[in-house]
């Protein structure tokens, strides 16, 4: 059983605190924690306002978020560290290989198994990006 899971991106302003957000909804009660990070954060910086705004079209409040880093002593924690991208799975790899058999994508079953970045690109990227997320979710909560 998965009691503390971890959505990472890069900054962790767009991405992952879409896929925490919607992780911790679904599986309200059901775990003990879900967060996220970056392995570049912008710490301390509040979710990107496009993120919010379409997180918030869906239901989700990401007003309260900030960035953080991911770092050993926060992943060592997790049970399960699920990722946006290869780059992401390749960094904490790298990083720090004592995590290996945790790190997955998020987007693990898919043909198309990487969630683009949508920072600083139109709305159109993050509502993309919100669709794979979900996707993601749907395929990790029939396997949790």
């Amino acid at each position: 059983m998965f009691n503390r899971i971890i959505v990472v991106c890069t900054g962790n302003i767009c991405r992952s605190p879409i896929g925490e957000a919607l992780l911790r909804e679904r599986l309200r009660g059901r775990v003990e924690d879900v967060s996220s990070a970056g392995t570049g954060a912008l710490v301390g910086y509040p979710a990107d306002p496009m993120a919010v705004e379409v997180a918030a079209e869906h239901g989700l409040d990401l007003s309260a978020h900030r960035a953080r880093q991911a770092t050993l002593p926060l992943l060592s924690q997790m049970d399960l560290i699920l990722t946006m991208d290869q780059s992401h799975n390749d960094w904490l790899n790298h990083q720090y290989p004592q995590l290996r058999g945790r790190v997955y994508k998020l987007l693990k079953w898919r043909q198309d198994d990487d969630v683009a970045d949508p920072y600083r690109r139109p709305r159109e990227a993050f509502e993309a990006a919100y669709a794979d997320i979900e996707q993601g979710v749907e395929d990790w909560l029939k396997r949790l």
